[in-house]
């Protein structure tokens, strides 16, 4: 790899299509030229604390996360250096006991709700992109998502989002919609937001 690479940040609401997004960009790119971080890769471990009381913790506070770790990890990527990164268990609250070895890429996308939140993480980022999708349906999404893909009742979807999710958005995530560089309102289905996206992103990395 030739130069520093390309770092994206991709933020928004909990549902709102960063996932797709992303996908977009990588697609685009090309899975052999962009490496992406997701910042629910660096929660917290919690063992000294039983299931039940790891399951009750917020998840959607900005000190839930291992941010210091992140902005390292970006840093060393930025530099050419391999990373080892963190893996998280969804189901039981808790990080595995392996990491996943990444390598520098030509681009590199940080995703999460909160990434925008660290000054440090924003410095490094050369475009920040934040999604923008109204509440419902960022809820239903998640709503699939949780029940799905990460082992969880609809019940405790709904307490956690009622509780800490939403509460947790109007907080820390909306506000950070001001550092974003670009906004995609409708999320991952506004074609033509994404691709305008996507021409900067070529144009930045054919530099």
């Amino acid at each position: 790899m030739n130069g520093t690479p390309v770092v994206i940040g991709v933020a928004g609401g909990s549902g709102s299509g960063k996932t797709t997004v992303v996908r977009r960009i990588v697609e685009s790119m090309g899975d052999d030229h962009v490496l992406v971080l997701e910042h629910d890769r660096y929660y917290h471990d919690h063992p000294e604390l039983r299931l039940e009381e790891r399951a009750a913790l917020n998840y959607d506070h900005p000190d839930s996360l291992e941010t210091d770790l992140m902005v390292r990890h970006v840093h060393d990527l930025r530099a050419g250096r391999p990373v080892e990164l963190p893996a998280y268990d969804f189901a039981r609250h808790a990080r595995r006991h392996t990491t996943d070895t990444a390598q520098s890429r030509q681009t590199i996308i940080v995703e999460g709700i909160l990434i925008f939140a660290d000054a440090g993480l924003r410095k490094l980022m050369d475009i920040k992109v934040f999604v923008d999708t109204d509440d419902d349906t960022r809820f239903i999404r998640r709503l699939k998502r949780d029940v799905a893909e990460r082992g969880r009742t609809m019940d405790s979807v709904i307490d956690q989002y009622l509780n800490t999710v939403k509460p947790m958005h109007l907080e820390f995530v909306e506000p950070t919609k001001r550092y974003a560089d670009i906004i995609i309102p409708r999320g991952g289905h506004n074609a033509v937001a994404i691709d305008m996206l996507l021409t900067l992103v070529r144009s930045l990395t054919s530099r």
